[in-house]
C-alpha cells in the first residue's frame, strides 16, 4: 500500500467503500464476516496511526492483504449495502411524500432540489418520480450522473442557488469512522439546506421541507450503548431539526427531519455517554460539540 494511502484521513472516505458495477456475489454470512473483520482491522490501524506505531501498522496492512485486500472488502461492502437496504431506500421517502407531491398539489414547475449523498444509482424511486432535480455525489462514483465528491469537502453554498430543499443521507452516516465526525456531518447538512421558513406553494410542502432524509442500520439506534431514538432526536433538535416521519424495519431505521429554527437557548453538548449498558450492545455514537 502506498504512503499516500497510509495517511490518516478524517472524512467519510475513511469509512465508506466505493461502488462497483458488478461485485462478486457473497453469501450473507460471508459478507458479514468480511466486513466485520475489515472494520476491526481498520480500527486497529487508526489506533496504530494515532500512536505512530509503524510496525503495528505494517502488520495490519499484511492482514488486510491476506483477506483479499481492499478490492474484496469493497465487493463485500457493496453486497452488504444491498442486503441492508432491502432494495431502494428512497421508496420509503416517496411513500411518505406521495400525497404531498401529488400532481394536484405540486405541478412540474414546482420541482424540488435534492442532494443525494452516497448515491448508488440514477434510477431510484426519487429519480423516477419527476418531482426532484437531483444532484448526486459519491466518494467513488462508478456511474454517469453521479459526481465523485466527499460531502465533507464540498464547498459551502455561496448563495441560495446552491442550496437544496432536501438532502438524502441513506446509509452514509454509519460509514463515517469517528463519532465526532458523524456529528459534524449532521451539522453540515444544515448549511446546504434552504433556511427555515422558505416559502412553498402548499402547506403540505411547507410542513415537510426543507428536510433531511436519514437512513441508518437499525442497531445503530436500537442496540447502541451511546445512542437511542431519544438521544438522536435531542441531537437533531439542537441543530434545529424536527422529526416529521419515522419507520423501523428489521434492518433499517428511516427518518425525515424538517429543518426549523435552531433554539436560541440551544448550547447543549452531546459527548459520548453510555445511556444503555450491556455486553451485547454496539459502540455506535454521535458526538456533537
Amino acid at each position: 500500500m502506498s504512503a499516500k494511502k497510509k495517511k490518516q484521513i478524517t472524512n467519510l472516505a475513511n469509512g465508506r467503500p466505493p461502488v462497483f458495477n458488478k461485485p462478486k456475489s457473497f453469501s450473507r454470512k460471508a459478507t458479514k464476516a468480511i466486513i466485520n473483520k475489515h472494520h476491526l482491522l481498520q480500527k486497529r490501524k487508526r489506533q496504530a496511526l494515532k500512536k505512530g506505531d509503524k510496525e503495528e501498522e505494517a502488520r495490519i496492512d499484511k492482514e488486510i492483504e491476506a483477506l483479499g485486500g481492499l478490492q474484496k472488502y469493497q465487493e463485500a461492502s457493496l453486497q452488504g449495502q444491498r442486503h441492508d437496504r432491502g432494495g431502494d431506500s428512497s421508496r420509503v421517502l416517496m411513500e411518505w411524500l406521495k400525497s404531498v407531491l401529488s400532481p394536484e398539489k405540486a405541478g412540474p414547475s414546482q420541482r424540488l432540489r435534492m442532494l443525494e449523498v452516497g448515491a448508488l444509482s440514477t434510477e431510484n424511486a426519487c429519480s423516477k418520480s419527476g418531482f426532484f432535480d437531483i444532484e448526486r455525489i459519491d466518494l467513488n462514483s462508478q456511474s454517469q450522473g453521479i459526481k465523485q465528491q466527499d460531502f465533507m469537502k464540498r464547498p459551502l453554498p455561496k448563495d441560495q442557488s446552491e442550496m437544496f430543499d432536501i438532502i438524502s443521507l441513506s446509509l452514509v452516516l454509519n460509514y463515517v469512522p469517528e463519532a465526532k465526525e458523524r456529528g459534524e456531518m449532521l451539522r453540515r447538512t444544515t448549511q446546504f439546506l434552504f433556511p427555515p421558513g422558505r416559502h412553498y406553494p402548499t402547506p403540505e410542502l411547507a410542513a415537510n421541507f426543507p428536510s433531511l432524509f436519514l437512513v441508518l442500520p437499525a442497531p445503530c439506534v436500537t442496540n447502541s450503548r451511546y445512542l437511542d431514538d431519544d438521544r438522536l432526536e435531542a441531537i437533531m433538535g439542537s441543530l434545529g431539526y424536527v422529526k416529521v416521519c419515522f419507520k423501523q424495519s428489521k434492518r433499517l431505521v428511516y427518518y425525515l427531519w424538517r429543518r426549523g429554527q435552531v433554539p436560541e437557548e440551544s448550547k447543549a453538548r452531546f459527548p459520548k455517554k453510555e445511556i444503555r449498558p450491556g455486553s451485547t450492545r454496539n459502540n455506535f455514537a454521535v458526538i456533537l460539540d
